[in-house]
């Protein structure tokens, strides 16, 4: 098998189901990590500075970038890129942040489990997609799976926090649409486009977060390691492989990937912090994989619709060349 088969060929059903696999796994990494999330804020860094958690984890990984690649939009991405950059970043984070603390961390996954629903809704006027009932159908079981994975009996409900945990759903499920929409510029690579989008979201949270927050808190070792790990692995990393995926795959079997997460979190939880899990939570855990593994098999029918040549990376194959 060539390094850059022909996806968009109708003959190569085997070559293409391989290289669809690759990417999906690639992509599902991003999700994996951030499964992460939860037990390093709760165990590492200090308490009640979302806005500031957000900062740390997108502004220095984006300058960093910017800095090693000297790569700017151009035009019209000038725009698009902050647009993305708030929505995936700055304001997903902090609303993320603020489920995870004002919520049990089962209801504020099972409410983050709502995005590839949000996905689906918004393919139809954003991408001209028709609706499917299939995604439908798969996204109420990845919700109802993650909600029998994570949520206990001791599950309380906060109105901040369920406004925080919807809303940041939907914002994310409005960036990953929109970056399937836009696709990505010619001639620029996964990494620089994170770095973007990252310095655009981080630049978005730099005022609210010292004036909010106030004096950032104290950074110990461990808060030090923690908050090295979501900007550079969570945020640089994740966000690279992630924004490639979108690129490369269909936006309904990306979007179910962001099941993984809370299945992260849940075995970590597991593992680390010695949480039970019985056979709802199994239950749970075959419902959530069967619906993500749904989500990557294409609809009767389509199998051989175009879709973009590996070294193009854009939503749109008529978009080759930034604006």
């Amino acid at each position: 098998m060539t390094t850059q088969p022909s996806a968009s060929s109708p003959g190569t059903t085997g070559a293409a189901c391989t290289v669809d696999i690759r990417r999906t796994l690639s992509a599902a990494v991003a999700p994996s990590v951030w499964g992460t999330t939860y037990i390093v804020t709760t165990e590492l860094l200090p308490a009640g500075h979302p806005l500031f958690a957000g900062l740390l984890r997108s502004l220095p990984a984006g300058v960093m970038v910017l800095a090693l690649t000297r790569t700017l939009p151009r035009g019209a991405w000038w725009g698009r890129a902050a647009v993305l950059g708030v929505l995936n970043i700055g304001m997903f984070l902090p609303l993320l942040f603020v489920a995870a603390q004002r919520l049990p961390g089962g209801v504020a996954a099972t409410l983050g489990a709502v995005q590839p629903l949000a996905v689906a809704a918004l393919s139809v006027p954003l991408l001209r997609e028709r609706p499917a009932p299939r995604r439908i159908v798969w996204g109420l079981s990845g919700v109802a799976g993650v909600g029998l994975v994570v949520i206990g009996p001791e599950a309380a409900l906060d109105a901040v926090g369920i406004a925080a945990g919807l809303t940041g759903a939907v914002t994310m499920a409005l960036g990953v649409t929109l970056t399937k929409r836009w696709g990505r510029p010619a001639c620029v690579g996964p990494m620089e486009f994170a770095g973007w989008q990252l310095t655009a979201g981080g630049v978005f949270l730099l005022p609210p977060a010292f004036l909010v927050e106030g004096t950032p808190p104290a950074i110990g070792p461990g808060a030090a390691l923690g908050y090295l790990w979501l900007g550079l692995v969570g945020g640089l990393v994740a966000y690279s492989l992630w924004f490639q995926g979108i690129a490369r795959l269909p936006v309904a079997s990306i979007a179910v990937l962001t099941l993984l997460s809370p299945l992260v979190a849940a075995v970590l939880g597991a593992a680390v912090l010695g949480q039970t899990l019985g056979p709802v939570q199994i239950t749970g855990f075959v419902l959530c994989s069967a619906a993500i593994v749904a989500g990557q098999l294409p609809a009767p029918g389509r199998a051989s619709r175009r879709r973009p040549q590996d070294g193009a990376d854009t939503g749109r194959p008529k978009e080759r060349t930034a604006r």
